[in-house]
């Protein structure tokens, strides 16, 4: 019974955050590592895993963790380069190297506070930090860099920025009580010596986890889900993935601060850019373009097109450009399905971790939705069971999505 169904938190990113490099930095949308090993606990170590929604990469990095090797898929910048830091092997020499080069920067750092230092061009960036704290962060980025390079420069030091990414937001009035970040009334004054012990203890949490040697290996790709093409002749025996849900939340919004503090965004029209690119997101750009959007394929499940006129049919504002939306949603992961199907082994199995949504009173069940497009596309064993409860008030649940595929 669904009125039974627990919200299990441990399968969210509260549980990552003391486990090691799973909780380097709070991106929302993580699922949470326990759901990935319970999925993983049966397959054999030579199998390949992929993730063709990679995020904040915790598929790859529980996998490589536990022996195996795995692909991950992105088309953002900052997370490929995100996930490849963690599922990096760092040696001792260059670990004990950022400590002292960091010991050296917050020496030399508040010499510069008063500088014009560079700082990113986030719209309304006062709301964010007070303009002391914002003087301090990038007084210490200007250090940074001058020892590490900027983030893109060395993948050895990826660790030092993520440290620093996560010390803007834990300055920053930012909240992060729902999906998409809100913002206090005021911002903090924060004093210099309680920026630098902070800087230091995120530094030190990250360092420890580095230290861990992984045993399996994982990667990264810059790759469209929905055009993946060949993988280098490799053949996948399990994907496990959580891509977006249908419920026009735009992750590109809480990715920001990070992207533009590490120069992966400029501008505020190149995250419009991404989240047009990506499947499921709807902010700036991407918003606009839906009404001239013009579909692929045309042979989707009809259950698609009847959920898509229901909100199209109902008085809520916008219901057409939402119903256009969801139509995006769901065609897109139909190209995804269709496009996984030739790098996948014979007898591979697909684990897909969604949640349902609604749309002016209309549901919109996700799982269903899915599975009817699997079929279509000729997976077998397709079944789907819920995970947890995602919401007290709401009918809302995260599904998994399992299926089979055969080449024969």
């Amino acid at each position: 019974m669904r009125s039974t169904v627990q919200q299990r938190s441990e399968y969210t990113f509260k549980a990552n955050r003391s486990l090691g490099r799973h909780g380097w930095l709070r991106l929302t949308p993580a699922y949470g590592v326990k759901l990935v090993e319970n999925l993983l606990s049966s397959v054999d170590m030579e199998a390949i895993i992929l993730d063709p929604f990679s995020g904040t990469a915790t598929t790859g990095l529980v996998a490589a963790e536990r022996g195996n090797q795995a692909f991950t898929f992105d088309i953002n910048p900052f997370l490929i380069w995100f996930g490849n830091a963690k599922y990096r092997n760092y040696s001792e020499d260059c670990l004990l190297e950022i400590r002292e080069k960091v010991q050296q920067t917050l020496k030399e750092y508040k010499s510069h506070v008063d500088q014009d230092n560079w700082t990113p061009q986030i719209f309304n960036i006062e709301r964010w930090w007070s303009s002391y704290t914002l003087n301090i962060l990038a007084s210490l980025r200007t250090a940074l860099v001058r020892h590490f390079g900027e983030p893109k420069e060395n993948d050895e030091y990826s660790v030092v920025w993520i440290a620093f990414c996560r010390l803007t937001i834990e300055t920053s009035s930012a909240a992060f009580n729902h999906v998409s970040m809100s913002f206090s009334d005021t911002v903090i004054y924060y004093k210099i010596e309680f920026i630098e012990e902070l800087f230091l203890s995120i530094l030190e949490f990250i360092l420890k986890a580095a230290e861990k040697h992984i045993i399996g290996s994982a990667k990264v790709l810059r790759v469209d889900a929905r055009n993946i093409g060949n993988l280098d002749n490799i053949k996948i025996n399990k994907v496990i993935t959580s891509p977006p849900y249908p419920n026009r939340i735009s992750y590109i919004r809480e990715l920001r601060p990070y992207m533009y503090w590490t120069k992966f965004i400029g501008e505020a029209k190149e995250a419009g850019e991404l989240d047009w690119l990506a499947i499921g997101g709807t902010w700036g750009i991407a918003t606009s373009r839906l009404n001239s959007w013009k579909m692929q394929e045309e042979v989707l499940p009809e259950k698609i097109f009847s959920t898509v006129e229901r909100i199209k049919m109902s008085e809520g504002k916008n219901s057409n450009l939402l119903a256009i939306y969801v139509l995006k949603y769901f065609h897109d992961m139909h190209l995804h399905l269709s496009s996984i199907r030739p790098i996948l082994e014979n007898g591979a199995e697909l684990h897909y971790i969604v949640g349902n949504s609604t749309f002016f009173g209309n549901m919109v069940d996700t799982a269903a939705l899915l599975s009817d497009s699997m079929r279509v596309l000729g997976y077998s064993k397709i079944h789907s069971e819920i995970v947890r409860k995602r919401n007290c008030n709401k009918a809302l649940y995260e599904y998994c999505v399992s299926a089979s595929w055969s080449s024969g």
